[in-house]
C-alpha cells in the first residue's frame, strides 16, 4: 500500500495577518513531515531558508499542535529557536525529512501541579548584553551545563569573577612556596570577614558577646537563666 501524502501550503497567510510575502522571493523546497504517533506523513512547501521559530509556528498552526510542547528534529538534531542569543535559521533541501514530536505534559502529583522543576530552570533576561547571550548559548547548548550551575555562574558580579580569577592565579604561587594550607585558611577567613554584613543603629546581635555591655536578647536561655529559674522555684 502506498504512502498517503497530504499537500500543505503554509504560505497563504494566517489569522495573525502574516501573508507570507517575506518568503515569496526565496527558493521553495518540499520536505516530508512525519509526526510521531498515528498521524499520516505529509509534504510541506517551505522556503529554503527559514527561522526555526517560524517553522515551529507554521507546523503548530497547520496540524493544530501545542507550540509550547513541540519538538522538531532535522537530520538527527533537535532544532532550537535561538542560537547565540539570536533567532536560529536552518537551510532546507528538497526531500528533507522533518520529524515532529509532541512532548507529553508531566503528570500531576498528589493533586497539585509540581512547579519545582520550572523554578530551577534558568533563563537569561532579554535585556542582557550580547556577550552574555553568546556565553549562555555556548554553556547551555554546547557544554550542556545544568541550569543550577548556570544560575550560579550568571549570578556572580564582574568583581566576584575578577577576584575568583586572581585567586586561581595566586594559588599555584602559594603552592610553590609551600603556603597552600595558609592560603586556604586565609581565603576562608576573608570570606567570613567580608560577608559579615553591617547592623543598623539600634539592632542587637543574637550573640551577646557582640552587643554593648554583653546585653542579651529577651528570652535567651543560658546557664544564668536556668540558675535564676531554679533559685526562684520555677522548676
Amino acid at each position: 500500500m502506498g504512502e498517503i501524502v497530504e499537500e500543505l501550503n503554509p504560505l497563504v497567510g494566517d489569522a495573525n495577518g502574516d501573508d507570507g510575502h517575506e518568503f515569496e522571493n526565496l527558493r521553495k523546497v518540499e520536505i516530508v513531515l512525519k509526526t510521531i504517533g498515528p498521524a499520516r506523513p505529509s509534504r510541506l512547501l517551505l522556503p529554503s531558508s527559514i527561522k526555526v521559530r517560524d517553522l515551529r509556528r507554521l507546523i503548530s498552526r497547520n496540524d493544530h499542535l501545542p507550540i509550547e510542547n513541540l519538538s522538531l528534529i532535522l537530520r538527527g538534531n533537535v532544532l532550537c529557536d535561538v542560537k547565540n542569543g539570536d533567532d536560529a535559521y536552518i537551510q532546507l533541501n528538497d526531500g528533507d525529512c522533518l520529524i515532529v514530536a509532541v512532548k507529553p505534559k508531566p503528570p500531576v502529583r498528589d493533586g497539585y501541579d509540581n512547579d519545582d522543576d520550572d523554578d530551577l530552570k534558568f533563563q537569561l533576561p532579554h535585556s542582557s548584553s550580547w556577550w552574555k547571550k553568546r556565553l549562555y548559548s555556548f554553556l547551555h547548548d554546547n557544554l550542556k551545563l545544568p541550569d543550577i550551575l548556570l544560575m550560579f555562574i550568571f549570578s556572580l558580579s564582574v568583581k566576584a569573577w575578577a577576584l575568583t580569577i586572581i585567586w586561581f592565579i595566586l594559588a599555584p604561587i602559594a603552592h610553590r612556596w609551600d603556603l597552600g594550607p595558609l592560603y586556604i585558611l586565609g581565603t576562608g577567613f576573608c570570606l567570613i570577614l567580608f560577608n559579615l554584613g553591617k547592623r543598623k543603629a539600634g539592632d542587637v546581635s543574637a550573640y551577646s558577646i557582640f552587643n554593648e555591655d554583653f546585653r542579651e536578647l529577651p528570652g535567651t536561655l543560658n546557664a544564668d537563666r536556668l540558675d535564676r529559674d531554679i533559685r526562684a522555684g520555677q522548676f
